[in-house]
């Protein structure tokens, strides 16, 4: 299958997802004009019932581990902040938008995967002495979203990929992908979310994370470490695939150093529990 011709099937496709929530793009264009504010983002989350109940039931997970319940949006913000409340009504609203996943694959695992990534983001952020970006939390959580469009628009080839690894044979991973769409998932989910109007900040890394040579940017050195921190603490849908320790190139562009990332890997596989919960949350 050439790369073109997946890249119309889906820009064909899109509508036939489920509505995108109102607020996604509402927030979109508050990023874009880069003055939005507590106040503007609240309000529009605010006017999306079932998308505010699932921040707040997210905020009072085991995730946060707040001592007292969370109740409204207002209080939310102020214990959260700013950029996480924005990122989990992006990441919530797309995760919605794509609707049911189907199939034998392990799609709870791959989102508790995802939550694995944006956390060691942080994780990896803090140890190299980083400011977290303000996108950071939704690249993890969405990098692998491009799974989910390839199993909902290419079912028989999705099923055909996990059967052309070889001995790793039902198991996806880029090289199966590319064999079979002529471009991986990270590819796929970023054409996505360019059609969803996301900036480049979030398309780019997500585009990129199985790119092979050295990272072009901090960012995606950043995506691509956590995915390797959070698979080898064993938060991955496919484990029997073969640890790829983060290139060298990779730490250095981030200023991370191997001891710190052993670091990092211990604090997110101790956090198994607390990524279920948040899951369920959202889902």
């Amino acid at each position: 299958m050439e790369a073109d011709h997946v890249r119309r099937i889906i820009y064909s496709r899109i509508d036939e997802l489920p509505t995108l929530p109102a607020v996604v793009p509402r927030i979109l264009k508050l990023m874009e004009d880069g003055r939005s504010n507590v106040s503007e983002v609240t309000e529009a989350v605010s006017r999306d019932p079932a998308l505010a109940a699932k921040i707040l039931k997210a905020a009072n997970s085991a995730y946060y581990g707040f001592p007292q319940k969370i109740s409204d949006l207002e209080r939310a913000v102020a214990l959260l902040g700013f950029n996480m409340v924005r990122s989990l009504a992006l990441s919530i609203g797309v995760i919605d938008g794509m609707g049911g996943s189907g199939g034998d694959y392990a799609w709870e695992a791959l989102w508790i995967h995802s939550l694995a990534v944006a956390s060691a983001m942080k994780l990896t952020d803090a140890a190299a002495g980083r400011h977290e970006g303000p996108s950071h939390f939704v690249v993890g959580l969405l990098h692998d979203v491009g799974k989910v469009v390839m199993h909902r628009f290419f079912p028989e080839a999705f099923d055909a990929a996990l059967g052309t690894g070889g001995k790793h044979a039902g198991l996806l991973d880029p090289a199966n992908e590319r064999a079979v769409f002529g471009m991986d998932h990270g590819e796929v989910g970023a054409m996505l979310l360019e059609r969803w109007k996301f900036p480049v900040t979030i398309c780019e890394p997500i585009a990129r994370h199985h790119g092979g040579g050295p990272p072009a940017d901090a960012d995606t050195a950043l995506l691509r470490v956590a995915d390797a921190l959070a698979r080898k603490a064993a938060f991955t849908e496919s484990p029997d695939l073969p640890y790829t320790a983060p290139a060298p190139e990779e730490l250095a562009v981030i200023g991370l150093e191997e001891k710190a990332a052993e670091a990092a890997v211990e604090e997110l596989a101790e956090s198994e529990e607390k990524f279920r919960a948040f899951v369920t949350a959202i889902a």
